[in-house]
C-alpha cells in the first residue's frame, strides 16, 4: 500500500523549495524503499533548483542519504529490511559493455525506480540524481542501496553517497595517489577537502590546498593540507612549483569547474603528472590549450566522475576507515538541520558559511 511521507521539492526553477506530502508506491521489482535518517545538503540539490540540471520540474530534492531500508520488492537479494544503507546514484546494471569488461564504475547503464514518487494529486516528481531523499522514505532501484556498517553514525555515512565519495575517489581511483607523491587541490569546498583527505589516507607527502578563501584553507588544513595558497594573493601555478622543489606535483586535482582554474592545475603539474577534474563546468564553458604543451608534458588528464567509485567496493571500506578512527568524516558536518530548513541551507551554502549541512529525520 503507498505511503504519504513529508518530503523536500523544488516546485519551480529558482523558486523557494517547500514541504509537500509524497506518495511512495511500495516498492516493485528490482525496487525498495528506504526510511531515511539523514541527508546532506549538496551543491547539486540547489543545481537541480536552480534549473541547472533540467528542467523537470517538480523536483524532490536530496540525495547524499543514509538510512534503513523498510521494504523490498520482487527478486531482490542484496539488501533486505532492516538493513542500514547508503544510497548511490550509480546502480551498475552488470550487463554494459564497461561491466562486462570489468569497469563496472564506467557503467554506462546505471538505473533508478522504475515507478514514479508523486505530489497526492497525481503530479509526477522528478527525484533528485533518481533519489529524492530530503523525505522521510524514498523509492529507489535496489542497487542503489549499499550495505555498511550500523554503527557508523547516519548523519556521517550519507556524505559518501555524493560529495565525499567523489573528492576521496578523485585523489585514490582516478588520480591514483600513492605513497610519496605531491598532491595539489584547486577549490576547497567539500569535494576539495575530501580530495584533501583522500590523498592524506593515500599517503600523499605533500598536500597544497588552493582557494581563495582563508576559511576554507583553515578547513582544508585540518582535514590534511600540509601547504596552502590564497590564489586571490598569490599565483598558484608559482606557489605550487615553489613547494614542490619547481617541479610541479605530480597529481593535481581541479574541484571548482572553471576552465581558469583548470589551466591552473595543467600548468601546475609536473612532466608526465596528472590533472583530475572532479569539479562540474557549466555547459557553455569552453577550454583552450596549446596543443604542444599537452603533447610535450605528458601524463594524462582525466575526469573524474562520482570518484570512479564502486559503491558496493568502496562505502564499506571507507566506513570501516572511519570506525577506525583514520578518515574524519564528522569533520564534513558543520551543522544538522531539520527538513524545513533547507532553503537557509542552500544560503549558507552558496554563501560558504558551511562545509556540510546535513537533514536529520
Amino acid at each position: 500500500m503507498a505511503q504519504e511521507v513529508r518530503g523536500v521539492i523544488a516546485p519551480g526553477k529558482n523558486e523557494p523549495v517547500r514541504i509537500e506530502t509524497i506518495v511512495v508506491p511500495d516498492p516493485g521489482p528490482g525496487e525498495a524503499v528506504v526510511r531515511i535518517q539523514a541527508c546532506g545538503v549538496c551543491h547539486t540539490d540547489l543545481h537541480y533548483k536552480q534549473g541547472g540540471i533540467n528542467d523537470e520540474f517538480p523536483f524532490l530534492l536530496g540525495h547524499e542519504a543514509s538510512g534503513i531500508v523498510e521494504s523490498v520488492g520482487e527478486g531482490v537479494t542484496d539488501v533486505e529490511p532492516g538493513d542500514f544503507v547508503i544510497l548511490n546514484w550509480r546502480a551498475v546494471c552488470g550487463q554494459c559493455r564497461a561491466c562486462r569488461r570489468g569497469r563496472p564504475w564506467y557503467c554506462f547503464d546505471t538505473h533508478n525506480a522504475r515507478q514514479p514518487m508523486t505530489l497526492k494529486d497525481g503530479t509526477e516528481l522528478s527525484p533528485a540524481l533518481g533519489i529524492g531523499a530530503f523525505a522521510e522514505k524514498t523509492l529507489v532501484a535496489a542497487g542503489q542501496c549499499t550495505k555498511v556498517d550500523p554503527a557508523v553514525s547516519p548523519a556521517v555515512a550519507g556524505l559518501l553517497g555524493c560529495g565525499v565519495m567523489a573528492g576521496i575517489g578523485a585523489a585514490i581511483n582516478t588520480g591514483g595517489v600513492g605513497r610519496g607523491d605531491s598532491v595539489a587541490v584547486i577549490g576547497c569546498g567539500g569535494v576539495g577537502d575530501a580530495a584533501i583527505a583522500g590523498a592524506r589516507l593515500a599517503g600523499a607527502a605533500k598536500i597544497i590546498a588552493v582557494d581563495i578563501d582563508d576559511r576554507k584553507l583553515g578547513t582544508a588544513k585540518k582535514l590534511g593540507a600540509t601547504h596552502t595558497v590564497n590564489s586571490r594573493e598569490t599565483d598558484p601555478v608559482e606557489a605550487i612549483r615553489q613547494h614542490t622543489g619547481g617541479f610541479g606535483a605530480d597529481v593535481v586535482i581541479e574541484a571548482v569547474g572553471h576552465p581558469e582554474t583548470y589551466r591552473q592545475a595543467f600548468h601546475a603539474r609536473d612532466l608526465a603528472g596528472t590533472v583530475v577534474l572532479v569539479g562540474v563546468p557549466t555547459p557553455e564553458m569552453k577550454l583552450e590549450l596549446p596543443l604542444l604543451d599537452v603533447f610535450g608534458r605528458g601524463g594524462a588528464l582525466k575526469s573524474s566522475w562520482y570518484g570512479d567509485c564502486l559503491p558496493s567496493r568502496d562505502f564499506p571500506m571507507l566506513i570501516d576507515l572511519h570506525l577506525q578512527g583514520r578518515l574524519d568524516l564528522g569533520a564534513f558536518v558543520s551543522e544538522t538541520i531539520g527538513l524545513d530548513e533547507v532553503e537557509q541551507a542552500f544560503e549558507r551554502m552558496h554563501h560558504g558559511d558551511v562545509l556540510r549541512s546535513v537533514v536529520i529525520l
